[in-house]
């Protein structure tokens, strides 16, 4: 992930509780700022980037994510005391999501509807990262240059605020996936299991644990990151109940 660095504090975008910023960057491009002072802390953070470049590596669309180093300061002339607190105890280093400028969210029933073999792969990878926020009330996918694109997975690999027994965890049904919202459209999910876990290797889970800051870990980052691989690992082992899970809500 490239890292960047904020110039101008934008607008708060006031969506949900984190309330992310849309600032601009040192390479002239606009940013979704996700701040690591948020109420629900760095964790967040941790998920979003996980899901977004296992994302990204199965081939699914979802906007480029950076590092934004954020200078507290720039929150000085915020009139706004919730948001100017929220800067200045998130100096440091950041989440940036490039913004979307003019996209649409996905609507069912009246954007164009994805092909089953995309939507399967979506459902797919929302039940391999245990991702709950992709549902009718939220579908979190937005519509841009005609095609979808799948943005907040900060929800997702929930297993991570506790770590309670996790190997058990990993093995377990998501049963939350009956409400995805492209499930309707998907083809089978078998299918795309057999075209997208082979894909999922330790060497990628590495690789994309490896960029995650040691500060949005806490103690021993190292051996943080290999739980994020072994509950991966765990998750993919055979045979994948979420996979029939999620076949079978689809039919």
């Amino acid at each position: 992930m490239r890292t960047v660095r904020a110039t101008r504090y934008v607008t708060p975008l006031r969506e949900g509780g984190s309330m992310p910023g849309l600032v601009e960057a040192d390479d002239d491009g606009l940013y979704v700022l996700k701040f690591h002072g948020a109420a629900q802390g760095p964790l967040v953070l941790v998920a979003e980037v996980i899901a977004g470049l296992v994302g990204q590596a199965l081939g699914l669309i979802i906007p480029e994510l950076v590092f934004i180093e954020l200078d507290a300061r720039l929150g000085a002339a915020e009139p706004d005391p919730d948001v100017r607190e929220l800067i200045e105890r998130s100096g440091g280093r950041n989440l940036g999501v490039d913004f979307l400028p003019g996209a649409l969210p996905f609507r069912p029933g009246v954007s164009p509807a994805p092909d089953g073999d995309t939507a399967a792969s979506v459902v797919w990878f929302d039940a391999l990262m245990t991702n709950p926020d992709r549902t009718m009330r939220n579908p979190n996918i937005l519509v841009w240059h005609e095609r979808d694109w799948l943005i907040d997975h900060g929800a997702a690999l929930y297993v991570h605020y506790t770590w309670r027994d996790p190997e058990t965890h990993a093995r377990r049904p998501f049963e939350r996936i009956a409400e995805h919202v492209l499930l309707p459209y998907a083809s089978s999910i078998a299918a795309a299991d057999e075209r997208l876990a082979p894909l999922v290797t330790e060497a990628l889970l590495r690789e994309v644990v490896g960029q995650i800051p040691d500060e949005w870990l806490g103690g021993e980052p190292a051996a943080r990151r290999d739980a994020y691989v072994e509950y991966l690992a765990n998750r993919l082992a055979a045979p994948r109940d979420f996979v029939t899970e999620a076949d079978r809500a689809r039919s």
